[in-house]
């Protein structure tokens, strides 16, 4: 029997969201850096707004320095050193069989960089049977071909590639939600493009 297509939903007592290495030492070699750290600070925010737990991961911290003081993690469920590319550490799979009440389906994941870290998390989500959902305006690389060509490999194996408003605003999902001011002041003023529609 044919698996069913994945539409890509969200439903907020089903999301985690994956925050990936957003370091002071990668600050000045990734592409757009200012734009994604804009974003992440809107997806932290809208995490605490709406209950959805918030997973960090920092690359090799003792070379490449904490997360950047303006991303406030305070209220991350686990924040998690890493050496290897993927997210998927044990640590972070033994959180995540803890909460949703053991039933996460959906992982919102943005940081840096889209053709390393982000690419390898993506794989490892997905052959776990996560939906996966990779904000392209919150994921950046050194290399601005290295990520265009990252988010669209991630289109081919399945993953949705959104935005951080669609994301926002899907999350919510009526005008009538009681949080549904709170995110949309988040996203009063429009997302930098970050590169990804250079003709806009």
């Amino acid at each position: 029997m044919a698996q069913p297509r994945r539409l890509g939903d969200l439903k907020v007592d089903k999301t985690v969201f994956f925050l990936c290495d957003m370091q002071e030492r990668f600050r000045p070699a990734i592409k757009y850096f200012d734009d994604i750290l804009e974003v992440a600070k809107r997806l932290i925010a809208a995490t605490r707004i709406l209950d959805i737990p918030l997973v960090v991961t920092e690359q090799y911290p003792k070379g490449l320095g904490s997360t950047v003081a303006e991303l406030d993690i305070s209220s991350a469920v686990c924040t998690v050193p890493k050496t290897k590319f993927s997210m998927l550490l044990p640590e972070v799979e033994g959180t995540l069989k803890t909460l949703c009440d053991g039933k996460v389906q959906h992982i919102v994941l943005f940081g840096i960089e889209t053709h390393v870290c982000i690419q390898q998390t993506v794989i490892d989500l997905l052959t776990r049977g996560f939906e996966v959902h990779v904000v392209a305006d919150g994921c950046s690389s050194r290399s601005q071909m290295d990520r265009m060509f990252a988010l669209e490999r991630f289109r081919h194996m399945g993953a949705t590639v959104t935005t951080s408003e669609a994301v926002l605003l899907q999350l919510v999902a009526d005008k009538d939600h009681p949080k549904f001011k709170e995110v949309q002041a988040l996203i009063k003023v429009s997302a930098p493009q970050s590169g990804l529609t250079p003709n806009l």
